[in-house]
């Protein structure tokens, strides 16, 4: 199996259909706030993994119904919620895809094809139990539930192999030593621009605004991209550092991702000022 992963990974035949699907989903999901509601901005988490858990629950439930007399009405129920359930969550799926390195589109490009086949043999199994042909629909369920188990180990490689949507930078935490680490002279510090320093060999950022100095670990959660050489915008009233290689946005005041296409929030470091010289920690 790891070996079929890893070809599947290398598989450039694929990006053909790779990079046709790409300019699609960018072209029709076109407006920022639309992606970035995909993207799960508003709640600082990926969107996409938190919808599957209806359609995946639903199928699951229905399986166990199918196997007990007189649940007919209820697993036809379960199975119509979970093909319903199921397009939002593709579309958010979709969406995380369109932004992911080549490597992973190819991975996800099968794991989207694998889920849309799962989709397609219960949208049948639907049909046929609406018609009283329940014995089919009950095999049709049971397809659909192997590929859409097969979809959902590929979305695990994706996620806890190839890092894909998963935040790049909250593990240069676990670098950090504990205690206050000294990072530069306030006399020294700039007003409203971005400086990079290290705590313990991790990059992080520095903003200094008024009194006030944010410390945020520089890379990106996304795709660790280096935000110490991104743009500083305003986006809602609020001091933003704009990632020079995908566009994520993220508040210098508090971390709260405010564009995508990452999901997650930045991590902020507690501060102070002893003597003059601004120091950070671990939260």
């Amino acid at each position: 199996m790891r070996a079929l992963l890893t070809k599947l990974e290398q598989a450039s035949t694929l990006d053909r259909t790779g990079d046709r699907l790409q300019r699609a989903v960018q072209a029709t999901l076109r407006p920022q706030r639309v992606r970035d509601l995909l993207h799960g901005v508003f709640i600082g988490h990926p969107l996409h993994p938190a919808l599957v858990q209806v359609p995946v629950g639903s199928w699951i439930s229905a399986a166990v119904l199918d196997l007990m007399p007189g649940q007919r009405r209820a697993a036809t129920a379960l199975v119509g919620l979970g093909a319903v359930s199921a397009l939002p969550a593709a579309i958010a799926g979709l969406n995380d895809w369109a932004a992911l390195s080549r490597e992973q589109r190819r991975v996800g490009l099968v794991h989207a094809a694998a889920n849309a086949v799962g989709l397609t043999l219960y949208a049948g199994s639907l049909a046929a139990r609406l018609r009283g042909r329940h014995g089919t629909g009950r095999a049709l369920a049971y397809l659909g539930l192997g590929a859409a188990s097969a979809g959902a180990y590929l979305g695990g490689h994706l996620a806890y192999k190839q890092g894909a949507q998963v935040n790049q930078s909250i593990s240069e935490l676990h670098r950090i030593g504990e205690g206050w680490h000294p990072l530069a002279d306030m006399a020294n510090l700039p007003q409203r621009k971005l400086v990079t320093r290290e705590v313990d060999d991790v990059s992080v950022i520095l903003y200094r605004h008024g009194d006030e100095v944010t410390v945020m670990l520089e890379r990106c959660p996304h795709q660790s991209g280096p935000l110490g050489e991104g743009d500083v915008t305003e986006i809602d009233g609020h001091a933003c550092v704009v990632c020079p290689w995908h566009g994520s946005a993220f508040r210098l005041n508090g971390g709260e991702v405010m564009h995508g296409p990452s999901g997650n929030d930045q991590q902020i470091l507690p501060t102070r000022v002893v003597d003059g010289v601004l120091e950070a920690r671990l939260p």
